[in-house]
């Protein structure tokens, strides 16, 4: 047993145990950002919005995640003191944590004012925004979090692409911040119950602290310089891979995948209004969920190195297929409860076989800024899809969306052949001369 356990241990050396180490901790502080959401959905229920209204507001705040290339190519071409990574980590999280403390003090978002303006959007005409205090904060919050994500996320594929770990560490990173998610489930149901919104910012704020600490502690990387060559051969890498075909394919497929209309704020809508649990049992629920994406993460690192990226992303599409149409069962706590930890392990199973697609079609030179690009569509694809699906929610109920979720999710089934996964995959591993996926380390 202990022979087996260690052959699928995948950090077998001291340069990636140290990075595993390095991604749990910045992750796991990442992930309690999160700690002030379900509060400030119930407190914004409580002021009378509906779950759209709601849904604007984090479609807004999480404007910053959609623009993360801008982040890579600033951290790509302009090294900052020195470095391209570690000073940058120093001042975005100071700026995260610095927003977070002013939303503590002031509790704008629970007693600032509430605005409804018009917006025009080419194709719509005039779209309606509810507006409320603090939302410019919260926002700020965001871009110090998703600057520091991308720096993480160019260190993951820097450091484990020789070293035939991006899906491994990937899962590290994963199963860090959803362990982060159990924590921000039970304190942010018992905070939501309470409508403490200001210590929620204020615990919040705490944790991008522990990130600056790690990053002036621990990331290690060469000095750079913003040299004209060294600028040269990155824009040449940056223009070569804008002409790829893989990477525009595989954004679209990503895009595809996170658009299928989910849940998001109309889920507590229904739980509360349809089910009538309460906040702190659905803080549970979401740490119960939370839990079982961590035991998915923790599966999806071994297999990331013994299984075909191909052969997993076609199994976990059609698992989060069933496991979506699901929540058609969802009536009560017994109910909740499994359905939840079973798509809690399916849906992180499944996202890691897409992030490390992603990390895999990534070019060297230009890590930061092509990662943040596939991670900006997949998390633009998100919050549209929890924008859509709180509307329908809003129009047609939970069951009709639980079905048109479920559709569009098997629907990925008929972009695969043309994605063509295998090839990048043999690519990537060619580029760094690791062994073959079958007898890697094993």
């Amino acid at each position: 047993m202990r022979d087996t356990l260690r052959r699928l241990h995948p950090f077998r050396t001291a340069e990636g145990r140290r990075l595993a180490v390095l991604f749990a901790i910045v992750y796991f502080a990442q992930g309690m950002w999160y700690l002030p959401e379900q509060v400030i959905t119930v407190v914004l229920k409580d002021r009378g919005l509906t779950a759209g209204q709601v849904a604007d507001f984090f479609l807004i705040s999480t404007i910053p995640w959609f623009v993360k290339p801008v982040y890579g190519l600033v951290s790509d071409f302009l090294p900052l003191g020195g470095y391209r990574r570690r000073t940058y980590f120093v001042l975005m999280s100071a700026m995260a944590a610095l927003a977070g403390l002013v939303l503590a003090a002031t509790g704008a978002i629970a007693t600032g004012p509430i605005t409804t303006t018009t917006v025009p959007v080419p194709g719509l005409g005039e779209v309606r925004i509810t507006l409320v205090a603090g939302v410019g904060l919260f926002t700020a919050m965001a871009v110090g979090l998703a600057f520091t994500d991308v720096l993480t996320d160019a260190t993951m594929v820097e450091g484990g692409r020789p070293l035939g770990l991006t899906g491994a560490f990937q899962s590290v990173q994963w199963a860090a911040i959803t362990l982060a998610s159990v924590v921000v489930g039970v304190a942010g149901g018992i905070l939501a119950a309470g409508r403490r919104l200001e210590l929620a910012f204020l615990l919040a704020a705490l944790f991008p602290l522990v990130t600056l600490v790690m990053a002036a502690l621990v990331v290690r990387e060469p000095p750079a310089s913003a040299d004209r060559a060294a600028l040269r051969a990155t824009l040449a890498a940056v223009v070569a891979t804008f002409r790829s075909r893989d990477v525009w394919v595989v954004a679209g497929f990503i895009l595809f995948w996170a658009f299928s209309p989910s849940f998001g704020p109309a889920f507590l809508y229904y739980q509360t209004d349809a089910l009538g649990f309460g906040q702190e049992l659905i803080g549970i629920l979401d740490a119960v969920f939370a839990a079982g994406a961590v035991a998915g993460a923790a599966i999806y690192a071994p297999l990331s190195r013994r299984v075909p990226l191909q052969r997993l992303i076609v199994t976990l599409v059609g698992l989060s297929a069933l496991a979506t149409l699901g929540y058609l069962l969802y009536r009560d706590v017994v109910s909740a409860v499994l359905i939840q930890a079973v798509f809690g392990v399916v849906g992180m199973a499944a996202q890691l076989s897409f992030l490390d697609l992603a990390a895999k079609t990534c070019p060297p030179r230009v890590e930061a800024t092509f990662f943040a690009l596939l991670m900006s569509v997949y998390n633009g694809g998100t919050q549209v899809s929890e924008n859509v699906g709180a509307r329908l929610y809003d129009a047609f109920g939970f069951t009709p969306l639980v079905l048109v979720s479920a559709g569009v999710t098997a629907a990925a089934w008929l972009l695969v052949p043309l994605v063509r996964i295998d090839r990048i995959e043999a690519r990537a591993r060619a580029a760094v001369g690791a062994p073959a996926r079958a007898g890697a380390e094993g």
